[in-house]
């Protein structure tokens, strides 16, 4: 009889069942396929690992800026491709050594739920007094005609495997995904063209730092046609009516289908067992638990937030729950980063959600060239920092910033909003100098 048995073992799963293990339970984790995931084997590792090669190409190429003299640089596409191969390889060791080390018992097995309390994988069955389903998610494919059936579409996985970079390429869907590898690919010269069905991108983002997001790729030369509805896929075009409901096409070497993701909640069992699933993912309360006693779930099948860190505080916030430690989850301070160049940051609240709420702030919008290390690091090149604060306290209800490496000091910010902190609170933080990071806290004491 096990403690808890987890379902996955992508970020929410490892990380709560070592968790579990840490606080001396008895746990069992299933993987079918590579533990680490999603976000380890096909999705944020491997991506940035790409976008990193990207970068030092864009680096050697604008060398010149800071005194330095490159001969014309070359982009090895297959040697890129096995660092990417060997970072994923080596991050896959370590988790199954940390694993390991925390005393939690791996089964490489697809498993299902065979009743409340128990879990069968292959010809084994166990039972355990908690189950975690952290079945994460897959690549969502709209009923667009022809968009399985051609052979040039490819998914975010399928994208990772290129071993040529493509002369042109149409981007389905201007979300995270679809923003990152245009970046990656225009960066290395291809033609790229995004469709996207809604008149902005990235509508997650504060709308005034999307635009600015926008303003960059624009700047790469990525073609983004909002406002448009793809129809139809015919081989490497794609049709789609514009703004207008005028029936255009583009075509491309490669068609990347970027349009999100979708929650794992297929054959496994919920039907059988009577979990409740929602049009979103399984449904849980603040605390991950299902409507069936004893079953949990986290991450991307709640359909919730599709982060890997906020999939591994769910796993934690379940753990806690299930043995008694009063927890909870909390989404208002979960910061998030688009890995463009420049990057994306944000967390709290947009300023577009404080009108929709009647809540009356005050903001602050500074260059990020108000810090010495951004002119230093960043030549020829702008960035951008917003806060929202309460009008009454001033208390930080939001930060969102483009430019440089912003998304390592998010967090940050992420504890000034948990904290709930004041303007005058953060005046009495020392930021070192020079980092980019100081341009939020003048920012903030701006506001």
């Amino acid at each position: 009889m096990y403690d808890l048995a987890v379902i996955g073992a992508g970020p929410g799963g490892y990380e709560a069942a070592a968790y579990a293990a840490k606080l001396g339970k008895k746990v069992v984790l299933f993987e079918k396929g590579e533990v680490g995931g999603t976000c380890l084997n096909v999705g944020c590792i491997p991506t940035k690992t790409l976008l990193r090669s990207a970068r030092a190409y864009s680096d050697c190429r604008e060398a010149e800026r800071y005194g330095v003299t490159v001969s014309a640089p070359v982009f090895n596409m297959p040697a890129v491709q096995e660092r990417r191969k060997q970072v994923v390889a080596t991050l896959c060791k370590g988790v199954s050594a940390m694993l390991k080390g925390a005393g939690v018992e791996v089964i490489k097995a697809e498993a299902r739920l065979a009743g409340r309390g128990k879990v069968v994988a292959g010809e084994r069955e166990i039972e355990a007094a908690n189950i975690l389903l952290a079945t994460g998610s897959v690549p969502a494919v709209p009923p667009i005609p022809g968009l399985r059936e051609s052979k040039t579409v490819l998914d975010s996985t399928g994208i990772l495997e290129v071993q040529q970079i493509p002369e042109s390429l149409v981007v389905i869907g201007a979300g995270v995904i679809g923003l990152e590898f245009a970046c990656f690919f225009a960066e290395l010269g291809t033609a790229v063209t995004m469709v996207e069905m809604l008149d902005r991108i990235a509508p997650v983002l504060d709308e005034e730092i999307g635009k600015r997001l926008h303003a960059d790729l624009k700047k790469k030369k990525v073609v983004i046609q909002l406002s448009c509805r793809v129809t139809q896929v015919e081989g490497n075009t794609v049709h789609y009516t514009d703004a207008e409901g005028k029936a255009q096409s583009v075509s491309g070497t490669q068609v990347l289908n970027a349009t999100g993701r979708q929650p794992v909640l297929k054959g496994f069992g919920l039907e059988e067992v009577g979990v409740e699933v929602e049009r979103r993912g399984v449904r849980v309360d603040e605390c991950g638990r299902t409507n069936v006693p004893g079953i949990w779930a986290c991450g991307d099948c709640t359909g919730r937030l599709l982060l890997a860190h906020s999939a591994t505080r769910e796993g934690i916030v379940a753990v806690n729950t299930m043995f008694g430690i009063p927890d909870r989850m909390r989404f208002s301070a979960i910061p998030s980063v688009i890995y463009t160049h420049p990057e994306v940051a944000q967390v709290g609240a947009t300023e577009e959600e404080l009108k929709r709420q009647g809540i009356a702030y005050r903001k602050a919008v500074m260059p990020m060239a108000i810090a010495g290390r951004f002119i230093v690091e960043e030549a020829g090149k702008s960035g951008t920092v917003k806060v929202l604060v309460s009008e009454r306290h001033g208390q930080v209800l939001g930060v969102h910033m483009i430019g440089g490496c912003c998304g390592e000091f998010i967090a940050t910010a992420a504890a000034m909003v948990e904290l709930e902190l004041c303007v005058d609170d953060v005046r009495q933080i020392v930021f070192p100098h020079p980092t980019l990071s100081e341009a939020l806290k003048e920012t903030v004491l701006h506001a």
